[in-house]
Parts: C-alpha cells; structure tokens; sequence
C-alpha cells in the first residue's frame, strides 16, 4: 500500500506541485495558524447543524454538505486565500489558463454508520470532454476534526491521476486513507482516484473542502449566487477576483451594465461593479494572450 505523502507547512510551492503531479495527493500538516480552527467551528456549525443530509448514495445519506462558506465564515475565507495553497494553484493551474478561480466550498461531516462513497475523480464533473494533459483544478480537504481510519478519513488512491485507463478502479491494495490531525489540509489533484471512507467511529469527522478550478471552466458552486455581489463588494479585490468577479482571460467576462442609453460604458469588466477601473482594463490579460499568439500555443 502506498501511502499519502505528509509535508509540513515550509514545503514550497514547487514541492507541493510536483508530488501532485508525481502521486496525485498529499498532506500539509499543520498548516492551519493560530485561532483558525476554533473561529471556523464557531462560524459555520449553526449553518452545518441545519443542512440535511445527503439524498443519494454519493453525496451520503448520513453525510451533511454545507456550501456558501465565502459568504458565511471569515476565517473560511481566509483559508481560501491561505498564501501556501494560493502559491500551490499558480504553480499547478497556471500552466493551463490565465486565471484560476474559487469552484467550491463545502463543509463535508460524515457522520457515525456513513458507508463508503463510490470512488471517483473530480474532473468528471465536466464529464469526459477534457483532454487528459489539462488538469482542470487543484482541491483540498481541511481537516476540521481528526482523520482517521475508524472516522471516514478520505480513500486515496495515490498514482491513480496517471493510470492511461479512466475506467479502471483502485484494488484494496492501491489504496490507502489521508490520516491527519484537525488543522492538517489533503491536497489532490481533479485527476487522482478517491472518496470518503466508511465511518464506525461514534462521532462526526468534518472537512472543509474548498477547490480551484481554470478560470475558463464553469464552476461547481455558482460563487456569483452563493457570494452575490451585495456581499462580496466588501472583500478584498483580490478575494473578489477568485470568486469569479475577474476577467478569466482577455475576452472572457465583461459585462454591459444595464443603465439607460448614454449613461454609461458599453463594456466593462467585472471590477467596474465594485467601483474598479475601467480604463486599460484588459491589458495585463491581453498581453499574455499576445504572447502565448507569438510562441504559437494558442489558435487565431
């Protein structure tokens, strides 16, 4: 059995890609800081202990799934922004897009008797239509309790994100159980093969899954509905932008706001609704789209 690579949290930006290319899977222990985790629990516990459970099979019929995270919890949304994983997405997105974008939050609870969940690979939630070579997101697994064995810590199956065939399935000696103390993080790619595992424990085990995406993919979560502007208008810009209130390339994103004739700019990028900058606003993205024309990696 191979096991999942644990890193601490000095491991840098490169490290973590590479293994995420090499294994498909890894855990940063420790890496949430100082008050995180108890302000996480206080912040979205009354919002977990009114979700329902799970109506099928895959989303777990004992299992809650609690969404809308950015909107609801402060100290969620400083972990979106933690710099390590942020650093992480840039190495292991970028290669693929101009921009990467926030494309879940959901706080997963598998409660005591939850059977395991199928086994599968994230990227299929744009069905089988991306080529193999794209990875399309980079996600992780806060451990906001304990993970172990007994509790449904995730099954993974490392290496699997480079099996040539996509229908083959982890034997039990192929996988193995991201084990980790609460405030650790399991770091996957949209490629490698996994699922919550089975728990016998008497007790709940919660993780906080947030998940990158390209910033040209739909997302899974809609952060424009779950985080409407009347609320993400006092986040960072930077914030802001990863929910998807940011061009996603050159020519992906503007909008025309819906004002009478002549009181205002046809076409504007997603900053203008928050008071941004119009002038320009497209010049650092159709740089790099100028670029990647001359080097000859993008059709005209």
């Amino acid at each position: 059995m191979t096991e999942v690579t644990h890193v601490d949290a000095s491991a840098t930006p490169k490290e973590i890609a590479a293994l995420l290319k090499e294994q498909g899977a890894l855990i940063i222990d420790g890496l949430m800081v100082g008050d995180q985790l108890d302000r996480l629990t206080r912040e979205i516990m009354p919002y977990v202990e009114a979700t329902g459970t799970g109506l099928d099979d895959f989303t777990g019929r004992n299992t809650t799934r609690t969404g809308a995270l950015v909107a609801r919890s402060e100290a969620c949304r400083e972990l979106v922004m933690n710099p390590a994983i942020i650093a992480a997405c840039e190495e292991f997105l970028l290669p693929f897009c101009d921009r990467f974008q926030l494309h879940l939050t959901q706080l997963i609870r598998i409660r005591d008797g939850q059977v395991k969940q199928p086994l599968h690979r994230d990227r299929l939630a744009w069905g089988g239509y991306l080529q193999r070579v794209i990875e399309p997101q980079l996600n992780t697994i806060w451990a906001v309790t304990d993970f172990t064995f007994e509790n449904g810590a995730t099954q993974v199956a490392p290496g699997s994100n480079l099996w040539e065939d996509d229908t083959r399935l982890p034997d039990a000696s192929e996988l193995t159980w991201a084990e980790m103390k609460a405030g650790s993080v399991l770091v996957y790619s949209g490629s490698v093969i996994h699922g919550g595992g089975a728990n016998v424990s008497g007790a709940d085990r919660m993780g906080l899954n947030i998940t990158y995406a390209l910033g040209w993919l739909r997302q899974e979560e809609n952060q424009y509905l779950s985080c409407p502007p009347e609320i993400a208008k006092d986040f960072s810009p930077e914030l802001q932008a990863l929910l998807g209130y940011a061009m996603g390339s050159y020519a992906l994103g503007y909008y025309t706001p819906p004002l009478p004739p002549g009181e205002g700019p046809e076409i504007v990028p997603p900053e203008f609704l928050f008071g941004g900058e119009v002038a320009g606003w497209g010049d650092d993205l159709y740089e790099k789209v100028s670029e990647r024309e001359r080097e000859g990696t993008l059709g005209g």
